[in-house]
């Protein structure tokens, strides 16, 4: 009887644990709305880059839900859902990130050629950054395996975890760099394409948790606290744009260049991998789209 009655034991302990990691998750994220809408009413650029965040995270959750139901979709839909977010993270970096760049370096006295060559030099140093974090940390690519240094010490969970927060860091800048510049419109548009692209995203990263093995609440729960980066990320982007208004075009173009970093060392080869490059690239268009439309729109 005590063997049979250990492992139950372990099962229910183990249960209950994943449910309290939830419950928590839940919390964080609760309370990081009620911050920032309190912040958002004072109308600081800090409480609405945290509100938006809290949106862009909230969105990352919900695209968990259907894991929580069972729900299966087939590598065809996984794929396209990839190319989606690959098209919003893209047109959001071109509409939403380097154009606004330009602007406000041309604004602060910069000449056409000055204000292109520093936007070039802020994209590339945001993909420089990527590159460092990519090498330097240790994590788990879901194509390419481990990476990183001492990364057998760590459990794959949290190499996970790791990879996930490096797709969710640039957006979450990118989101508190906007609001910090003078376009809370354009910001607000970035805002609500991220958004829509986390949904799938939050789905995309949960499938490849259960594919292998974890349970489907612990996959969902690690998606959720996923999307926790990106109101952190806000905040940080729009404090340190806060210092300065001459940071403004080297923090958007720099979120830009980490952008186009995720998308292409990450997103990308991800979705072309198991030979739906067709689908993967119908949804980019379809993401590409919809995120130049709300932001030409909505601007």
């Amino acid at each position: 009887m005590a063997d049979i009655h250990f492992p139950n034991s372990w099962a229910v302990a183990r249960t209950a644990k994943r449910w309290i990691g939830a419950a928590i998750a839940c919390a964080g994220v609760l309370v990081l709305i009620v911050e920032g809408v309190q912040l958002a009413r004072s109308g600081s650029a800090t409480g609405a880059a945290l509100t938006g965040g809290c949106i862009a995270a909230l969105a990352t959750a919900l695209g968990t839900v259907p894991v929580l139901l069972s729900q299966q979709f087939s590598q065809r839909v996984y794929d396209s859902m990839l190319g989606f977010g690959a098209g919003v993270m893209l047109a959001a970096s071109s509409f939403s990130l380097v154009i606004p760049a330009l602007a406000a370096a041309k604004s602060q006295g910069g000449g056409a050629w000055g204000s292109g060559a520093l936007v070039a030099a802020g994209v590339l140093l945001g993909a420089l950054a990527l590159l460092v974090i990519d090498r330097v940390v240790p994590h788990e690519h879901f194509v390419k395996g481990v990476e990183g240094p001492e990364s057998r010490a760590l459990k794959r969970v949290w190499l996970f975890v790791l990879a996930i927060v490096l797709h969710n860091l640039p957006e979450g800048l990118a989101i508190g760099v906007a609001f910090a510049g003078t376009d809370p419109v354009g910001a607000a548009a970035l805002t609500t394409g991220i958004s829509i692209q986390d949904v799938p995203e939050g789905l995309v990263v949960a499938l490849a948790l259960r594919s292998v093995g974890y349970g489907k609440l612990s996959a969902a729960g690690l998606g959720m606290l996923s999307g926790l980066v990106e109101p952190v990320a806000a905040v940080l982007g729009a404090a340190v744009i806060g210092l300065t208004a001459a940071l403004l075009p080297w923090g958007l173009a720099m979120a830009a260049g980490a952008m186009l970093f995720v998308i292409s060392h990450e997103i990308i080869p991800e979705s072309h991998r198991k030979g739906h490059e067709a689908h993967a690239t119908t949804g980019l268009l379809l993401g590409f789209v919809l995120m130049m439309v709300l932001d030409t729109a909505l601007g």
